[in-house]
């Protein structure tokens, strides 16, 4: 079987070189890999990678390639550990190579979500201000739409409550469309307390707005708090993940690494063995997603 997937890869190698009448053929396969990406990638992760683009916070080819080959060496050198078997080592290369895809996808709605929360909070923080001023929810947002500071979506969706709210003649469809595209904490609470201003008047609603924005302060500060938490648990996490793979050399050293190698010949403990392997990438790849996930969630 692994022999079959070798003259596979072999295979689809050459007929590409061929094609290509020798042109570069890992620019080939970047393009071909891009083509379909752009074809069946769906639209809410193409505006993501956009952004991230954007940001100028996308990987360069170079970071990819570098990323390849220590997935590649690393998957490699301890599947040969486990195994002595070079075909084994090249076959869990190649299936830690092919997670890559899906870590950048990743990366990319981390890089995405933390920019949605640095603009929620730019929205909410001058949407008071400008309230201060104008005591006009719309007027307010007008003042943000105009600002400059504001980019898209929010900037878009900005645009969106301001029309709605001229065509219906009330805040409460637009504020309820942007609850439900944002659903934060600082949000759903800074528009209640615009909705009770504009309905029901308040006697100090100064007062009320600057302790709002003093809870946005606060709630901001939590979330970076957890953000610099959950880098120093990140590292701490890939080093216990990968010290886990590595409890193989301390069992052939108690064994000696003859007798490990006779070990292997009983298929049972190769079985055990794959399936270590298996349960401690499926560990460090659910931490990767939990790393990665609810970026700026309150």
């Amino acid at each position: 079987m692994i022999e079959l997937i070798l003259l596979f890869l072999i295979a689809i190698f050459g007929l590409s070189y061929w094609f290509n009448n020798g042109e570069n053929v890992y620019r080939f396969f970047v393009t071909q890999v891009t083509s379909a990406y752009d074809k069946y990638a769906p639209y809410s992760f193409k505006e993501v990678r956009k952004k991230t683009k954007e940001l100028g916070q996308e990987y360069t080819v170079k970071q990819y390639v570098a990323q390849v080959v220590l997935f590649a060496v690393v998957a490699g050198g301890i599947a040969y550990l486990y195994f002595y078997n070079l075909l084994l080592a090249l076959l869990y290369a190649v299936i830690a190579v092919a997670f890559i895809p899906y870590l950048a996808f990743l990366r990319c709605q981390k890089v995405y979500s933390e920019f949605i929360f640095e603009q929620i909070q730019t929205y909410t923080t001058n949407v008071i201000m400008e309230f201060n001023t104008t005591q006009s929810f719309v007027k307010s947002l007008e003042g943000v739409r105009d600002s400059g500071i504001i980019e898209d979506p929010i900037l878009s969706d900005i645009r969106t409550m301001i029309d709605m709210s001229y065509q219906n003649g009330t805040i409460d469809q637009s504020i309820e469309f942007f609850n439900h595209k944002y659903p934060f904490y600082m949000v759903k609470n800074m528009h209640q307390l615009f909705l009770q201003i504009t309905k029901e008047g308040a006697k100090d609603s100064g007062q009320a707005l600057e302790n709002m924005s003093m809870d946005i302060d606060a709630l901001v500060e939590g979330v970076y708090r957890d953000q610099i938490d959950r880098t120093e648990f990140h590292k701490r996490f890939l080093t216990f993940g990968m010290a886990l793979f590595l409890l193989i050399m301390v069992m052939q050293f108690l064994l000696g690494r003859d007798s490990y190698i006779e070990l292997l010949e009983m298929w049972y403990v190769q079985l055990i063995l794959h399936a270590i392997i298996i349960i401690n990438a499926f560990f460090l790849i659910t931490g990767e997603k939990f790393y990665y996930e609810d970026v700026g969630v309150e």
